[in-house]
């Protein structure tokens, strides 16, 4: 077989193969959720989402705050019910407060780790059973900010820290039962950004990523067959500043 014979690797067929899924996405009413949410929709997947702000699309919603854990673990139990099981789910919820660590106030610096990181972990505990039974995926969303530390950011660099570390853990303890993936994002054209001082906003001549981009990113991940694993990911735009 000559080389332009060989058959070629089509990346959007497999997803539209892999299509009919049950994803729950954490944080699916904006930024990276809603694209991700969008984008599985448009294969044929079904979508639940947990947020505090109603989603524009989604086939089933739970309305949760992800800095109760015990309000997420049964947030997710209800989407997982209503979905009638469960394929993958994302966590891709995540809030910050930036500021050095003296001016942030405890309650809104201790509510970026009980979202990012305590609302990560209770959601996927709940979900795990659901998962083990579909042999499904695990995505967590970490950040750049999850490598590398950077100043007046501590709350939000030490809950992305605790998912990369968290998900490492949880690849090595699923080994073969469930899928796992650590998603790394750079910076984004979300709403992310909006409600920072703008000191810390990006420049105007900021290369931020489109988030349909990462949402694409997701949906490979999803669509691996059955033993290969995407372990993880780093999706950046190409003069991302906060990577390497």
């Amino acid at each position: 077989m000559s080389p332009d014979d060989r058959p070629t690797h089509d990346a959007a067929t497999d997803v539209r193969g892999a299509a009919g899924r049950r994803i729950l996405v954490t944080g699916g009413s904006s930024g990276l959720g809603a694209a991700i949410v969008q984008a599985a929709r448009r294969v044929g997947d079904r979508v639940a989402v947990l947020d505090v702000h109603q989603p524009s699309i989604a086939d089933a919603y739970v309305e949760v705050d992800l800095a109760q854990p015990r309000a997420a673990e049964r947030a997710a139990a209800q989407a997982v019910d209503e979905l009638g099981g469960l394929d993958a789910v994302v966590t891709s919820a995540g809030i910050d407060r930036c500021g050095p660590l003296g001016d942030v106030e405890s309650a809104e610096w201790e509510r970026v780790i009980a979202v990012n990181l305590l609302g990560t972990a209770a959601v996927v505990r709940a979900v795990l059973p659901a998962l083990r039974a579909a042999h499904g995926r695990i995505v967590t969303v970490a950040s750049t900010l999850g490598l590398r530390a950077v100043s007046d950011a501590t709350a939000y660099c030490a809950s992305k820290f605790g998912v990369v570390g968290f998900t490492r853990a949880l690849a090595a303890e699923l080994a073969g039962q469930v899928g796992v993936t650590l998603l790394i994002p750079g910076g984004m054209q979300t709403a992310f950004f909006d409600d920072r001082p703008e000191q810390y906003k990006p420049g105007a001549d900021a290369k931020l990523n489109d988030p349909r981009n990462v949402a694409a990113a997701v949906l490979h991940v999803l669509a691996q067959p059955p033993g290969c694993e995407v372990r993880e990911l780093v999706v950046a735009g190409s003069l991302e500043t906060s990577w390497p």
